[in-house]
């Protein structure tokens, strides 16, 4: 096929169907949309979408699921067998089907059916987890990975996408990929002592803004991830978080990486692209942090390509959101966006010399929230950090072209060597830093903790920087 590493996916393979049509009207007997004019659509689902979708990306791929005789299972064989390889387990039951009726391509209501489970391993399916150079498994609670747990407990894999009814992941998996409600209670059901010792300073739920607001929301996410990695004793774990990206946890300071795009389109079948996508950059070689940034971008495309449902249809576009209003005054920008429960979000700088490296960074911290203040250090604070001779723009300069930036919703000045004081008082949710600062310490992280907000990595463009700029440009005028 091509020079990408075969994968075998491990899971519980379902049918899923769409019977998509139009609703003018309600019923006369209750009050329920009437959908007229349906069509059928249907395609893998769980792991079967997983293994699907990986293969459409040119991957030898083997799926190891349960499988009956039953019409569900033969319509999904249809589907998967021009495309892998598939190894049965005996199953006690039919597989899984979710029919989900959509009306003007929103979802009504879903009818779920069969509640078969795999029932053993098979000598074929341990000759293909031991002959597997990566193994991805997508555990949602129909007893495949149960099955299989000694085997891949021997050979851990390098992804699994665990689910509420499934089992955690063995011990030794590269990357575990719960979304964010899936996180949160597998946090919670932690055993007490694990809990109470892992439990985040502030805890809230929903998504408001302020203490106990988005800020202190994604503070709780990472206090979980790091939680679930030294429960779980795996290397990593990435909590997916929608159109927001994906925050990744060793255990210690957070990566969060936004989505490129945010579409808000059908996101069903998301996080099975995303695992897909994370578990072949891993079988090829990639670092966690290359492989859930790749994963972010393919998640994000899926869902602006009309997600599971547009999965046969390729030319169904999906509508880009609409730019929030701009706010120059920083305090009155975040009281407008926290009075509608927004996530407010700040970085800081010099943007002395605006390069590539700067846009890149607040364009990715802007991804993360629903507005980004850039904090600026004055012409005296420049000068005191970085010698005579610097800034080399003045201040008016330099917020005139920070304002042009379509990412920047508002800019505020500080005249200390540190912004301390000046996050104090906006109370920023977030605040961002490049990826450059990896293994130092965040020297604003225990402030935002003072207000439930969390401090941030997110990945820099190497090899820029204002002062190497203008060593280069002093260089040329010799």
């Amino acid at each position: 096929m091509t020079g990408k590493a075969p994968l075998v996916v491990v899971g519980d393979a379902l049918l899923d169907r769409d019977l998509t049509g139009h609703a003018d009207r309600l019923a006369p007997d209750a009050p329920v949309p009437v959908v007229a004019d349906c069509a059928e659509r249907l395609r893998p689902g769980g792991a079967a979408l997983t293994a699907y979708l990986a293969a459409r990306d040119g991957r030898d791929v083997t799926l190891v699921t349960g499988l009956d005789d039953g019409p569900a299972a033969r319509e999904l064989r249809r589907l998967l067998e021009p495309w892998l390889t598939l190894v049965p387990l005996p199953m006690s039951g039919e597989i899984s089907e979710k029919t989900r009726v959509l009306a003007q391509g929103r979802p009504v209501v879903r009818l779920d059916h069969g509640s078969g489970r795999a029932r053993r391993a098979t000598e074929e399916a341990r000759a293909a987890l031991a002959g597997a150079a990566a193994v991805l498994v997508s555990d949602y609670g129909r007893g495949a990975a149960d099955a299989l747990r000694a085997e891949l407990g021997r050979r851990p894999p390098v992804l699994w996408d665990p689910h509420p009814r499934g089992g955690p992941p063995v011990p030794g998996t590269r990357l575990a990929t719960p979304a964010r409600a899936e996180a949160h209670g597998f946090a919670t059901a932690l055993r007490p002592a694990d809990a109470e010792a892992d439990r985040a300073p502030a805890s809230v739920s929903g998504d408001g803004a302020g203490s106990g607001g988005a800020g202190s929301a994604l503070r709780t996410v990472a206090h979980e991830a790091a939680a679930l990695v030294r429960h779980w004793r795996v290397a990593a774990v990435t909590v997916t978080l929608g159109d927001r990206g994906a925050l990744l946890s060793y255990g210690e300071h957070p990566l969060l990486v936004p989505a490129t795009v945010a579409h808000h389109g059908d996101p069903c079948g998301a996080g099975d692209r995303f695992a897909a996508t994370a578990a072949g950059l891993l079988a090829d070689g990639a670092l966690v942090e290359e492989a859930v940034e790749g994963a972010v971008t393919a998640a994000s495309a899926f869902v602006g390509a009309g997600g599971a449902g547009g999965l046969l249809d390729a030319s169904r576009a999906a509508q880009a959101p609409a730019a929030p209003p701009r706010r120059d005054d920083p305090a009155e920008l975040i009281a407008r966006v926290r009075a509608v429960g927004g996530t407010v979000v700040a970085a800081g700088g010099c943007f002395d010399l605006l390069h590539a490296g700067h846009v890149g960074l607040l364009q990715a911290a802007r991804r993360i929230g629903d507005c980004l203040v850039v904090c600026v250090n004055s012409d005296s604070s420049v000068r005191r950090r970085k010698g005579e001779g610097r800034p080399v723009n003045p201040l008016a300069d330099r917020l005139r072209v920070l304002r042009a930036l379509a990412c920047v919703d508002a800019v505020a000045v500080f005249d200390e060597e540190t912004p301390e004081r000046l996050l104090a008082a906006l109370r920023p949710d977030v605040w961002v830093k490049g990826g450059d600062y990896a293994g130092a310490e965040l020297p604003e992280a225990a402030l935002l903790q003072e207000w439930g907000g969390q401090a941030v990595l997110l990945p820099y463009l190497d090899g820029h920087s204002s002062t190497a700029l203008l060593a280069r440009a002093a260089e040329g005028a010799r």
